[in-house]
């Protein structure tokens, strides 16, 4: 049998490669410019190797009873590792996955193919616009993990677009949004703000370290209109092998401080990483 090789291909917003893992069979890791975006192993779906992805992982896990199908939109592709994962977990779930790069979205289905059955839809368009046109409370989970480069887009860091996500999801439904910023936290603390002035709880998972502010790293930002079970939560996050921490109540009000919701006229984009400090956990 051939052994698999690195691809590399010119996609709409930079250059795409992906490289076999030389320790899995027919796993992946998809590079875009350089930068890590997305494993994949096909063979084993729930192998979820990028810590922040490990996060929104027991967020999916937590949504509903354990193997209950959902209604999932992700906003933000990749290698479809997420929607690749709840196939897996929750079968008989219908996912919608929006990609802004269609050169990206084709590489991927062409080279690490979905499985037949798998209830996943795929989308080229803008996160955002795509949300507007969703209809009302039809989805579980809504999953935003869109990067403009190292950057959450400022149309997606506002009041507005949370807004749409609350009107899309059911009355349980939880919304999840991969962040990053480091200290003094100006963005991730408005972007908490904003979070909780659609839905009635919120918690949000990042590593001690990230959280006292000794490195930029990505913060899972959960939002729901029901209870979360932030007990299950942190104990998922506690026993990764990067452990990580659930924060909510009082100590995620006192994280927020006096930072305010972000309207549309004020967004901004999230903070340019230092130079080597962006990671994918």
């Amino acid at each position: 049998m051939n052994e698999p090789v690195p691809v590399t291909r010119a996609v709409d917003h930079g250059t795409a490669k992906l490289m076999p893992d030389v320790d899995r069979d027919r796993a992946w890791l998809l590079t875009v410019d350089g930068a890590p975006q997305s494993y994949v192993d096909l063979d084993g779906p729930d192998h979820l190797e990028f810590e922040y992805v490990r996060r929104i992982g027991h967020v999916l896990d937590t949504a509903g009873r354990p193997g209950e199908a959902l209604d999932v939109l992700h906003l933000g592709g990749g290698a479809l590792t997420l929607p690749r994962y709840v196939a897996a977990t929750r079968p008989g779930s219908r996912q919608q996955v929006v990609e802004y790069d269609r050169g990206l979205l084709d590489l991927v289905l062409e080279h690490l193919p979905l499985p037949e059955g798998s209830g996943v839809r795929s989308h080229v368009g803008d996160a955002r616009a795509w949300l507007a046109e969703a209809p009302t409370d039809s989805a579980d989970v809504v999953v935003a993990d869109v990067f403009g480069g190292s950057r959450v887009p400022a149309h997606l860091a506002s009041l507005g677009f949370v807004r749409e996500a609350g009107r899309v999801l059911r009355e349980a439904g939880v919304y999840v949004a991969n962040l990053a910023d480091g200290a003094p936290f100006d963005f991730l603390r408005s972007q908490v703000a904003t979070v909780a002035e659609v839905f009635a709880e919120t918690a949000m998972i990042a590593e001690p370290g990230v959280l006292r502010g000794r490195r930029f790293g990505n913060a899972v930002l959960i939002g729901s209109g029901r209870g979360l079970d932030v007990m299950a939560l942190g104990r998922r996050v506690a026993s990764d092998a990067f452990p990580a921490r659930v924060v909510h109540g009082e100590a995620l009000r006192g994280f927020v401080g006096e930072a305010a919701a972000v309207p549309d006229g004020a967004a901004v984009p999230s903070p340019e990483p230092p130079p080597g400090s962006f990671g994918i956990g």
